[in-house]
């Protein structure tokens, strides 16, 4: 397993991390240990996980899974996202990130979360007041380190600089949507944070199973979480499956997998520091530890590039 460092931050994460929207929702606690065990002796140390997921189930399967195993991991989870109905659970208001990380703390059976993160931008708060709370739990030693999800540029970018100016503690990394068939971070976000020493960290690096080959035009795999999404009416498009096409065949040529070219894509991107996926067996956290050896050359990128 490579280990990268998490932005300018002296932290150090596996280039292959473990996602677990899935945990207690999808996956049962038998098959999560199951999948953790595998884990972590694959050598992954970064977890990632939500107090929206599973209605905060995932965080306390992954608290009561690890136990003194999470010394040696890096637990990352995030905060934000509404829970409930109540307006007042949820958001990045002073009030509410206090409320929420002692939760989160609590079900992952920790005194510390290395990563705490904004899973979605507030626009009813201000960034200022965000980050000064979250600076407070570093400097109590309840987080480590802050992190974003889900943000434009501009907004990485505005609040770099609220924190550089009001001396605060600088997230060290954004968690956003980016692979293969989802470019558009190409664009701004990553030249943003590659100028701000933010590392990037992807979810959906295989389009739900799209960049996998599990699907063919004209057919829709039951039980898929792509064909239960909205997303995929923009997914599964001819444009797309085209582009597939043209995708497996480079690998091919090169005797790789589309796992390989989706994780080795992304990992040739130097801003990135880990790639998560949700996964649902032992197996597949394999298939993506060893599908994480290749780095493209830039030739390959740009092959890769001129594909669309």
């Amino acid at each position: 397993m490579e280990y990268r460092r998490l932005g300018h931050s002296g932290l150090t994460v596996s280039a292959v991390g473990l996602g677990s929207v899935l945990f207690g929702k999808h996956v049962d606690e038998p098959t999560t240990r199951a999948i953790i065990d595998q884990a972590l002796e694959l050598g992954v140390t970064f977890i990632d996980t939500s107090d929206s997921y599973a209605d905060g189930e995932s965080e306390r399967l992954i608290g009561k899974i690890l136990g003194p195993r999470r010394r040696d991991i890096v637990l990352a989870t995030k905060f934000s996202s509404p829970l409930g109905d109540n307006p007042l659970h949820g958001g990045t208001s002073r009030r509410w990130i206090q409320q929420a990380v002692e939760a989160s703390l609590r079900r992952l059976g920790t005194d510390v979360i290395d990563l705490y993160q904004i899973h979605h931008p507030d626009p009813l708060t201000p960034i200022e007041e965000t980050l000064r709370a979250l600076d407070d739990l570093v400097r109590s030693g309840k987080v480590r380190y802050v992190g974003y999800s889900n943000v434009a540029a501009w907004q990485l970018v505005d609040g770099q600089w609220t924190a550089r100016t009001e001396h605060l503690s600088r997230p060290v990394s954004t968690t956003d949507h980016f692979n293969l068939a989802h470019r558009a971070a190409e664009a701004e976000l990553v030249p943003a944070a590659r100028a701000l020493g933010v590392g990037i960290i992807p979810y959906y690096p295989f389009e739900s199973g799209f960049l996998t080959g599990r699907y063919r035009a004209g057919a829709r795999p039951e039980g898929i979480r792509l064909t239960r999404s909205p997303r995929e009416a923009a997914v599964l498009t001819p444009a797309n499956f085209a582009r597939l096409e043209r995708w497996e065949a480079l690998a091919a040529e090169r005797g790789r997998s589309m796992v390989e070219l989706t994780i080795g894509w992304l990992l040739s991107h130097p801003e990135v520091a880990s790639v998560i996926a949700g996964v649902t067996s032992p197996a597949q956290v394999r298939g993506n530890a060893e599908g994480a050896g290749w780095r493209l050359t830039p030739a390959e990128m740009a092959e890769v590039a001129s594909i669309g």
